[in-house]
């Protein structure tokens, strides 16, 4: 049952698809063509590289030595968007947490590379100059900021009135970090036999929000204030929640050499993100079953009859970190991070072979 907003009549909302295979393309995101242009770029990127870049384009984050005045420092860095996410925030007429959001994600890949931040910069981009709107982006980003121990140093504020209509924006954000453990996590200590914890995600996070937004405005013509009783909240709480940083939950992990790899379960999902993180020689197999996904994802697969494989395929599904660790080792950090609050699982182990299989009921050998 959705519950209207006041004024308006409760609208239900049965389980049953509203549309057959809606997929992330419906919504206008073509996937193959974003890995062909990123197929394209690969020569052009490269030819810009010196000597001090560490790793490869495709990673997370991108690394550079620093060597001048002996300096040995490895900086990671790593720029985003917060995406269509922020088409929601306008209807809510709530930016706070979208600013959030932008810091979050950053930090969360350079995380990923093994570096924690050092400081931001933010792009703001603005069809007609509103200071309310501006100063509450900000006020998120702040906060965020504060909780990943990055300082905000600077950025841009742009009214552009010939691309964006008057209440519209786009947010983007630069972060740069330095590597706490020895060199770039690049995944090159993975070994078959490893396990794959997940941290919980919380929520949707940034990522594929077009094809939410198509399912929850278009098909279902819910407004951001309805009540949806499986959420326990409006549409605007469930699909504005802020994206989780893991900077405090795998700092001291990662400072002990504790973690062979991270991989950052963005746009793609699990599917495209951990391989990202496994040498050329490894696979995954991933346990779906070993974690409850959260309720929004399967109302959102119900009501616009999303396939099964095209759900894992674009959203995180509850899970928003995969850590690689030692098979001796995954069960005590699992105590540690539950100790601290953080909501962990054994979800799989890294196997001989490429790529990542979905097997319920898969076990991690011990």
């Amino acid at each position: 049952m959705i519950r209207a907003s006041p004024g308006m009549q409760d609208k239900t909302v049965s389980g049953s698809p509203q549309k057959p295979k809606l997929t992330y393309s419906d919504a206008g995101v073509d996937r193959v063509a974003a890995g062909e242009a990123k197929k394209r770029i690969r020569a052009i990127v490269r030819s810009t590289f010196t000597e001090n870049v560490v790793g490869d384009i495709g990673s997370f984050g991108g690394g550079f030595r620093l060597t001048g005045g002996g300096s040995n420092a490895l900086l990671v860095a790593s720029a985003d968007g917060v995406g269509t996410k922020v088409k929601i925030a306008v209807m809510a007429d709530d930016y706070e947490g979208v600013g959030y959001d932008i810091v979050a994600h950053c930090a969360d890949d350079i995380l990923a590379q093994g570096a924690v931040p050092l400081f931001f910069l933010d792009y703001i981009a603005l069809g007609k100059m509103e200071e309310s709107v501006v100063e509450s982006i900000l006020r998120g980003l702040a906060t965020a900021c504060r909780d990943v121990g990055a300082a905000l140093i600077g950025g841009e504020t742009a009214e552009m009135p010939d691309i964006y209509q008057p209440g519209e924006f786009d947010l983007a954000g630069f972060i740069v970090g330095e590597s706490i453990g020895d060199g770039l996590l690049d995944g090159s200590a993975i070994r078959a036999g490893d396990h794959l914890l997940g941290l919980a995600s919380n929520g949707l996070h940034t990522n594929g929000y077009s094809l939410v937004r198509k399912i929850v405005f278009e098909h279902q013509g819910l407004e951001v204030d309805d009540l949806v009783d499986d959420w326990g909240c409006t549409v605007g709480q469930e699909l504005l929640r802020p994206h989780r940083a893991y900077v405090a939950a795998l700092r001291t992990p990662i400072t002990k050499g504790e973690i062979h790899g991270l991989a950052h379960i963005t746009g793609g999902g699990l599917h495209e993100n951990v391989p990202r993180m496994l040498p050329e020689d490894c696979g995954a197999v991933i346990d779906p079953e070993a974690w409850s996904v959260p309720k929004v994802f399967r109302s959102l697969q119900a009501w616009g009859g999303i396939p099964e494989d095209e759900m894992w395929r674009t959203f995180n599904m509850g899970v928003g970190m995969v850590v690689a660790v030692p098979m001796e080792r995954s069960r005590e950090l699992l105590k540690e991070l539950s100790s601290a609050g953080d909501e962990a699982f054994l979800v799989g182990a890294v196997v001989k072979g490429d790529g990542l299989r979905l097997e319920p009921g898969f076990t991690a050998p011990e």
